[in-house]
């Protein structure tokens, strides 16, 4: 008899485990609170590595697919003085396969495949230790039973609460997100300035980060430390005003990197948030977490990895469990696993962070030179 497993969440991290258990003919429930795969804007590009994500997709059985899909043009990175100098200008190698771009919309179209996802399926509390498994409580009122329940439902998990009381807590870095469509066409200055991948320009407590996806179509973020409640006299649904207090926040910069904000459209309010870096838990029999509902941590281009190599090997895990003492004892193995590399990527990306968002901007550029290849 196979176990009853619902993974909560169809982002990177649950579609991935639930693509490996079908890759092995495993049932999953995939349990999403959107009700359709379009009903909210998906997101930014990521950047897969081929030790975390690509590894992912390899148990998968989509790495090829992956691979035609990607963009790996996109691992270019150019870095910006406040006044326009170019300071850095690191292009990959023709061959280079080491963390190729790929939409997010792109990414979830290939990990939903043939899985049957139960949309409008939100999930208000789970309930572990119930007579007949973990007990489900959905939105609806409805409720139903599992043998292991995984929340891959993000930082503001509904599941987490079942095995711990941690919540995330801010940063002190704030991101307000805005965009540019057809960037060749329309503004081909700032698609030359930003080339085939991303531009970063970093000053005293401050950054704009501007990064291409497919179709001409380009995310901007401005960071920033300041107090979660920053905005209190602005109207973040006025997009004028937010501009307005952007490039103010922002005044003395290069023109040209300024147009990244002039030509903004809509802006999004992004603070960020994270766990506590060695964020673990008492084991409790019939639940676990993945990705950010476990670690959340900076978005320097660790969680969807993490996120991904983790469902896939928790999934691999639960198919060659055949009972349900030795279901309990893979999650077991799992959970300490992911805890302690997950504890390790959460200091980088935290020190990361405090290195990018710097009262001295050299910090930032030398972040970049410990991590990327010579320039060329």
């Amino acid at each position: 008899m196979r176990h009853r497993i619902a993974v909560v969440g169809s982002g990177p991290a649950g579609l991935t485990f639930a693509r490996v258990l079908h890759r092995h003919d495993y049932p999953v429930a995939v349990l999403e609170r959107d009700p359709a795969p379009d009903a909210r804007p998906p997101g930014g590009t990521l950047d897969l590595h081929e030790g975390l994500g690509q590894l992912a997709l390899d148990k998968a059985g989509l790495l090829a697919e992956f691979q035609a899909l990607s963009r790996p043009e996109g691992q270019a990175m150019r870095i910006l003085d406040a006044d326009g100098t170019v300071l850095r200008d690191w292009r990959p190698r023709p061959d280079d396969r080491a963390n190729p771009e790929i939409d997010r919309r792109q990414l979830r179209d290939l990990l939903l495949g043939p899985l049957d996802v139960q949309w409008g399926r939100g999930v208000t509390e789970v309930v572990p230790g119930t007579r007949d498994g973990v007990l489900v409580h959905f939105a609806d009122g409805r409720q139903e039973t599992y043998d292991l329940v995984v929340g891959a439902d993000g930082a503001w998990s509904r599941v987490r609460p079942a095995v711990s009381s941690v919540t995330p807590h801010y940063t002190g870095v704030t991101s307000v997100e805005t965009s540019l469509d057809d960037v060749d066409t329309r503004h081909p200055d700032l698609a030359r300035l930003i080339g085939d991948g991303s531009v970063a320009v970093y000053g005293v407590n401050r950054a704009l980060v501007a990064q291409r996806n497919s179709g001409g179509h380009v995310k901007v973020y401005a960071r920033f430390r300041a107090p979660l409640e920053w905005h209190t006299n602005l109207d973040l649904a006025d997009v004028e005003a937010v501009r307005s207090s952007l490039l103010a926040l922002f005044d003395g910069w290069a023109a040209p990197v300024l147009d990244l904000l002039r030509h903004g459209t809509a802006f999004v309010h992004r603070p960020l948030y994270v766990l506590p870096v060695s964020h673990t838990w008492t084991h409790v029999p019939g639940v676990t977490l993945l990705g950010d509902a476990a670690h959340l941590m900076p978005p320097l281009g660790a969680g969807a990895n993490l996120a991904m190599l983790e469902g896939a090997e928790l999934a691999e895990s639960i198919a060659a469990a055949p009972g349900p003492g030795e279901l309990d004892d893979a999650v077991r193995v799992f959970e300490e696993q992911m805890w302690a590399r997950a504890g390790r990527w959460a200091q980088i990306t935290t020190a990361g962070l405090e290195r990018l968002v710097s009262p001295d901007p050299t910090e930032a550029l030398a972040l970049f030179d410990q991590v990327q290849p010579s320039p060329r």
